[in-house]
């Protein structure tokens, strides 16, 4: 496990036992699962995760108000029922079902949590509903394939090394998703043929500003490189719980809202792992030091070249980070009608000292993906794929889950 992981373990077990309850139940355990759950998983998992959590919220507390069609099940409730506790115990139950070998942070946790609300019937009921609502979500992703074996079969020839570091979740394109018909929805078409100009731009551009010792990249663009080293959830729902509170949300949109976000991040995350597992596209770090066998004139081989960023063992194209982002940014624009939105600020563990502002989604989405070339991690074409799958899928889920009751 890393530092930062061994950090925000820390955080998320800190957050879990000592953070009081706050006045929009949602966005607080969105919080707790986060930092709870991103060191235990990688990206793609925790997203997963992190839908289940937040759709059983929302169902918990569409059960009690019923202004939506429920994602999955509604069950009788009381309007008097504590949306409260319904969440916080949805929350926790997922949580508890997911780690069992944590129950011991969790079970804390919610006690501190339903210490602030009144010991009544409503309080009892609405616990009743959330632990009701999250076993019926378990049960529903029990067998979604998240849980399958890892069968990866590196392309080799008989006798001939390939490197033995596992893959990342090479069984990802067969989990089922949450709103798109199929992890190949969206599939784009291939990375760009390597004989092209645009291969040899890209090429050149990731090899000159991506490298770890490039002269060509400016402050900024390493800045930008090393604030998104934080990819998965850390780097999308904070922002998204900012909106909740910049719209002043009341409960039951804010569970709407950070559902549909949830969902179109774990549908992004199967449908880019689907596609990077179907075309196996190299890394810049392995083209540029076999820039001679592209059968490309304009690409140069160099032999020592190396990221700035730490190269992810899974397929190149598309860009994951890509497809998250912009699949938030398609979720918030859709569902708040404009792109331009009131300041989102962020830190990031990985660029102490430093903070980012928007004003626009897009722009926080553009900033995202440029990264990841300054970190020579993606070229150019498979960003620009990763955001057009993101934003496909953003705009598909909005209309597709949780709508508005008739």
């Amino acid at each position: 496990m890393t530092r930062i992981s061994i950090a925000l373990l820390g955080m998320g077990i800190a957050c879990l036992v000592t953070r009081p309850a706050t006045a929009d139940v949602i966005t607080d355990w969105d919080e707790k699962a986060v930092v709870f759950v991103t060191p235990r998983l990688p990206p793609p998992a925790t997203e997963r995760a992190l839908a289940m959590i937040d759709i059983a919220m929302f169902d918990a507390v569409n059960s009690i108000e019923r202004r939506y069609k429920p994602y999955l099940i509604q069950l009788p409730a009381a309007v008097t029922t504590s949306k409260q506790a319904a969440a916080a115990a949805a929350a926790a139950a997922i949580l508890e079902g997911l780690h069992a070998d944590a129950a011991g942070e969790i079970k804390p946790a919610l006690a501190t949590y339903l210490a602030e609300i009144p010991d009544d019937e409503a309080k009892s009921n609405g616990i009743k509903l959330g632990e009701a609502i999250a076993a019926r979500m378990l049960e529903a992703r029990s067998k979604d394939g998240a849980n399958a074996p890892d069968t990866y079969r590196p392309r080799t020839s008989a006798g001939v090394y390939v490197a033995t570091q596992t893959t990342v979740l090479p069984m990802w394109p067969g989990v089922k998703p949450f709103a798109m018909s199929s992890a190949a929805q969206f599939r784009p078409a291939g990375p760009i043929p390597l004989k092209s100009e645009e291969w040899a731009a890209d090429f050149n551009e990731i090899k000159d500003y991506g490298g770890s010792s490039s002269v060509k990249r400016s402050s900024r663009q390493t800045e930008d490189a090393r604030f998104w080293f934080i990819t998965g959830a850390q780097s999308v729902h904070p922002l998204a719980r900012q909106l909740v509170v910049a719209k002043k949300m009341d409960v039951i949109d804010s569970a709407r809202f950070m559902a549909l976000v949830s969902v179109a991040a774990a549908d992004a995350y199967i449908a880019v792992m689907d596609a990077k597992y179907f075309y196996e596209f190299w890394r810049p770090i392995t083209a540029i030091r076999n820039g001679d066998i592209d059968d490309n004139a304009a690409t140069e081989r160099e032999p020592a070249w190396q990221p700035l960023g730490v190269t992810p063992m899974h397929p190149e194209y598309p860009c994951a980070h890509c497809i998250e982002s912009a699949a938030f940014a398609a979720v918030a624009e859709t569902v708040l009608g404009s792109a331009d939105v009131p300041e989102l600020v962020m830190t990031s563990p990985t660029a102490p000292g430093t903070t980012h502002r928007w004003t626009n989604l897009w722009a926080y989405a553009n900033e995202v993906a440029d990264s990841r070339i300054w970190a020579g991690l993606h070229y150019r074409f498979s960003s620009r794929v990763g955001q057009d799958m993101g934003r496909k899928i953003g705009q598909h889920v909005v209309p597709t889950v949780m709508q508005p009751a008739k």
